[in-house]
């Protein structure tokens, strides 16, 4: 049995699968009072990153300090299933997470497990990001990317013209694959923040390394070749999909940012 090590981002006490695999984590504890989790403010870390890098400052803990076979990243309220919807209505979503028995069999056959893509139908991943946050950014990774990755442009303008991306940066891959993703995302992100002012910025805007980071994950898998498997992923809150689509149409056609 490999040893499997799947993070919990989290800013709050929340329930937590008991499973082995997981580790809950308190993310963006620098500078704040615990609540009983592992905090990423140890070790080799940039906790006060957490308002600009979101759950990336737990991923940077984990590349820094973990010593295992496998790892993966989840957020307190979403998390991979291995079972269908149908599923998680009849055993309840808490007892439907995927647990470790079923993440060894799933890495006996795919590199990377991934999230189920998201559908944007409407517009294209490039469009999305415009409509909804500052595009600069965006333009400023694809300028380091020719700078640094120049081998990677090709699926960086792959991904941009797609309307489908794997989100929320939630992943499950062997350890020194991990590695080499966060050797080459920490990178183009640590050089975005000498190009950009995200002073003006609101709250919502500045996670702005975070969301870049999502598309950078595309990249980086499609780039590389590595083969992967999508599952489901488990929003354990309600979600109100009416009010996120209606944003999504307001910004798009009546050009306004989140």
């Amino acid at each position: 049995m490999k040893n499997v090590k799947i993070i919990i981002a989290s800013h709050k006490p929340y329930q937590m699968p008991s499973d082995i695999c997981y580790l809950p984590l308190h993310v963006g504890k620098n500078g704040k009072e615990g609540f009983g989790y592992r905090g990423d403010d140890t070790g080799e870390n940039i906790s006060w990153k957490n308002p600009n890098y979101c759950e990336l400052t737990g991923l940077y803990w984990a590349w820094k300090n973990l010593d295992v076979d496998y790892l993966g990243l989840v957020h307190y309220r979403r998390h991979f299933s291995a079972k269908p919807w149908w599923v998680w209505l009849i055993k309840g979503k808490e007892n439907c997470i995927l647990n470790d028995r079923e993440v060894q069999k799933l890495l006996k056959t795919t590199d990377i497990v991934l999230p189920k893509k998201r559908n944007y139908i409407i517009e294209s991943v490039y469009e999305h990001y415009c409509h909804t946050h500052y595009p600069e950014p965006l333009y400023e990774t694809q300028k380091i990317l020719s700078e640094r990755y120049p081998d990677m442009l090709p699926a960086f303008e792959q991904i941009m013209r797609r309307r489908t991306a794997h989100m929320f940066n939630m992943y499950i891959m062997k350890k020194e694959l991990s590695d080499e993703d966060c050797e080459f995302l920490f990178d183009v992100l640590e050089e975005l923040e000498t190009r950009i002012d995200i002073t003006d910025y609101s709250p919502f805007q500045a996670r702005v390394y975070g969301r870049i980071s999502e598309l950078l994950l595309d990249v980086w898998v499609l780039h590389k070749g590595y083969s992967y498997k999508e599952i489901p992923l488990m929003h354990m809150e309600k979600v109100n999909w009416l009010e996120k689509a209606y944003k999504m149409l307001y910004s798009k056609f009546a050009n306004k940012y989140y």
